[in-house]
């Protein structure tokens, strides 16, 4: 069993130059995608960089500010933004603290990746024992709650 430190007493400073007020620690990192938590404290900045790697980052407490390219979004607990590779981004909190988990995507090494097709598998209609090209799915993210008095206590989650 491997078991991987993070969080508080666990974390060094973080970022990338111009970074203030983050502090963090790397819980995984291999060929395949690296990942870190960050702790953003008030008035925290992760300067505006880029990164060779797409990046996947996820809020899970707290909440701030987040940049790609020129668009700028608030950002909370529950919420994960896609930032591009080599597309300038960063991250920033005002009044209040978040933390986030960081997931890291390298490019595959040559090999790696095999083409194919999705198989529509089972018994009912549009079933096949052969490959075929997978139905594009459907749907959207649901609208954010329009006030934090609005929320549902029993969710367990706080805001």
């Amino acid at each position: 069993m491997d078991i991987r430190r993070f969080g508080p007493g666990n974390r060094r400073p973080e970022g990338p130059p111009g970074t203030r007020g983050i502090s963090g620690q790397v819980i995984w990192s291999d060929i395949h995608g690296h990942v870190s938590e960050l702790a953003f404290s008030r008035q925290a900045l992760i300067a505006p960089h880029t990164n060779p790697h797409t990046t996947l980052f996820v809020v899970v407490s707290g909440g701030g500010w987040v940049q790609v390219g020129d668009e700028r979004s608030r950002v909370r607990h529950g919420e994960a933004v896609v930032w591009p590779a080599e597309v300038p981004h960063g991250a920033w909190t005002d009044g209040s603290e978040m933390r986030a988990v960081v997931v890291e995507f390298p490019e595959a090494p040559a090999g790696l990746i095999v083409d194919g097709a999705a198989a529509r598998v089972g018994t009912g209609p549009g079933a096949s024992s052969g490959a075929t090209a997978a139905t594009p799915a459907e749907g959207s993210l649901a609208d954010r709650l329009p006030d934090p008095v609005d929320r549902d206590e029993s969710e367990g989650e706080p805001w």
